[in-house]
């Protein structure tokens, strides 16, 4: 009686025990993280930085706390940028005016040491067509 109750148990169990498939959760987490820092690095080395060289003059003086941010940077080339940003010396005081909030904002201005003088009083009289009062000239600091 036995082997007939175990031949029924029999015919009915399958032949072959399926499986559900599972998603393995760690391995998917890698993945993510490694295509997260794959197109975090490929963003950074996209972004183009306007950004000069520039080599200072030379000098001694204290620091001197300002309020305004105003940076005006003039390379050896001539290419001048207002805060970072790429302009030409023609619409420079139509790009600087809306900067200068009042009569004390002073204008950095960042001149590399080979740049030509009449460029920088050109890019100065600009700025103060655009009603730039005060000038600030940056130095590199002996010490």
């Amino acid at each position: 009686m036995r082997k007939k109750e175990e031949a029924a148990d029999m015919k009915f169990r399958k032949s072959r025990h399926s499986k559900r498939g599972r998603i393995e959760i760690i391995p998917m987490i890698d993945v993510m993280f490694f295509l997260l820092a794959t197109f975090m690095l490929a963003s950074l080395s996209m972004q183009n930085l306007h950004s000069l060289a520039i080599n200072l003059p030379q000098g001694k003086t204290s620091p001197v706390q300002t309020t305004t941010n105003v940076t005006l940077t003039i390379d050896k080339d001539s290419a001048i940028l207002l805060n970072g940003t790429p302009i030409t010396l023609e619409n420079l005081s139509d790009n600087l005016r809306p900067l200068i909030k009042g009569k004390e904002d002073n204008v950095i201005v960042a001149a590399d040491n080979a740049t030509p003088q009449g460029v920088v009083v050109q890019a100065m009289l600009q700025a103060r067509r655009a009603g730039a009062e005060h000038f600030m000239i940056a130095i590199k600091n002996d010490e």
